[in-house]
């Protein structure tokens, strides 16, 4: 039987977090890191999920990210997770395009000492000007430079990692490239894993040769999320799409001479359980009325129209223009996607269901992924996997640090009980739970 792999990715960034809960607790507080990383490991999750931000967003002009509440550098987070857990892989999503080769490999191959062999690296890129400004280089990557960037990075930052052999003798490294041009001795000898786990997220057809071409595990966007269609790494909301995109990217592993499983496919998805469906699905409707409150919806409105609409009500009609042509209201979130067809779509959809703006938008935005009984939710993760729209799940929950423990509680047993997930670690490392050979030592 397939087996199903499970992270957990930390609500830190998107409008997923529902901070009016009571029960949500700070974002940036160690415990809460802690908290999420303990239940992931307590239900034998692969790994523990973080995203990035390099600069808060603008909104027209000051600082409004309703995304977070601070964004820590994330791989001091799993330095200190890696001493308060023990077998559980801990993934940090570093920018390679305003990072360098030879200090982020020390910084992954350090993690992946101090944690036994459990770091992996979420491999992203960014053209945005803004965020550039906060480094010397500012915004000068072109948009088209970002994946020839991010695959001589990942390309470069496997030589630093095996110019030490696993004797423990350093060897000289040099490399020349379009992008790098460094030369020395790196100082951090070959790590548990030889190479930390790459991963990658994005749906462009560029996104999935880079996957084929460079990563371990693709992250894909299953809709887990309040976010309006092109702010998705990805949406394969629906059985079908999850096997077409499935096959497409497992198809290019071979041009690049490499096997079927050497590369994981994990949707990000959140759940919500009930005891009974109708009783998930009241709880799905007030979290998604909770994760879009009426300034949210409003803000969420002003990035695909691309102009000021705090005149309009959130409970009133979509506005009857088009958007304007450029887009420059929010700074720091790149603009995808048609926003002419967005908005003729989202116009469609509130006439037909004689809908408000804040209705709209949670309604387009995108719903939870999986809303059932605890045995509903474990029949259809199980369905998934057996079909091949996936590997497994990256569960994105809406509460900050408990919002797994149900899941763990109540749906890992079932997963268990019909053999579909592990009753125990069988390994050490990330890659032993991922089922990934370790990486052939080049040089």
């Amino acid at each position: 039987m397939k087996r199903i792999h499970l992270a957990a990715h930390f609500p830190g960034v998107g409008d997923t977090t529902v901070r009016a809960d009571p029960r949500s607790k700070p974002q940036i507080g160690f415990s809460s890191f802690e908290h999420l990383a303990r239940t992931a490991e307590r239900g034998l999750f692969d790994f523990f999920f973080l995203a990035e931000g390099l600069r808060p967003r603008e909104h027209k002009g000051p600082v409004q990210d309703l995304d977070v509440v601070g964004r820590p550098e994330y791989l001091t987070v799993l330095n200190a997770l890696a001493a308060v857990t023990e077998r559980l892989g801990l993934a940090a999503t570093v920018d390679a395009t305003f990072n360098e080769p030879y200090e982020l490999a020390r910084r992954l191959a350090t993690l992946d000492h101090l944690s036994g062999g459990r770091a992996a690296w979420n491999v992203v890129t960014s053209s945005d000007a803004l965020t550039g400004e906060n480094f010397r280089r500012g915004g000068f990557l072109d948009r088209a430079d970002r994946y020839t960037r991010a695959a001589e990075f990942v390309a470069t930052a496997r030589e630093l990692w095996d110019s030490w052999t696993p004797e423990g003798v350093s060897r000289p490294f040099a490399h020349r490239g379009p992008h790098f041009d460094i030369a020395g001795e790196f100082t951090v000898p070959r790590s548990p894993q030889g190479h930390p786990v790459v991963i990658q997220a994005g749906d462009s057809d560029e996104g999935r040769e880079f996957a084929a071409a460079t990563a371990d595990v693709v992250f894909s966007g299953w809709g887990a999320g309040g976010c309006p269609p092109g702010r998705h790494r990805t949406r394969q909301s629906s059985l079908e799409a999850g096997k077409a995109f499935y096959a497409d990217v497992k198809r290019r592993l071979a041009k690049y001479g490499r096997a079927h499983g050497d590369l994981k496919i994990l949707p990000g998805v959140s759940v919500v359980l009930g005891d009974t469906a109708a009783d998930a699905r009241e709880k799905a409707a007030e979290i998604r009325r909770q994760q879009t409150s009426p300034q949210t919806a409003l803000l969420t409105l002003e990035q695909i129209w691309g102009t000021d609409l705090s005149a309009y009500d959130p409970d009133g009609p979509l506005p009857d223009f088009d958007p304007v042509p450029e887009y420059g209201i929010t700074q720091g979130r790149t603009r995808r996607g048609d926003t002419v067809v967005i908005a003729e779509k989202w116009r469609a959809l509130a006439e037909e269901k004689g809908l408000s703006i804040r209705e709209t938008v949670i309604e387009a935005g995108g719903r939870q992924s999986f809303v059932g009984t605890p045995q509903a939710v474990a029949d259809e993760l199980d369905a998934f996997v057996r079909a091949d729209a996936a590997d497994g799940f990256i569960l994105v929950p809406h509460l900050t640090p408990d919002g797994l423990d149900e899941f763990v509680d109540r749906v890992v047993p079932l997963l268990q009980e019909r053999g579909a997930f592990r009753t125990e670690y069988e390994g050490s490392t990330l890659r032993s739970h991922l089922g990934l050979a370790a990486p052939e030592q080049k040089g």
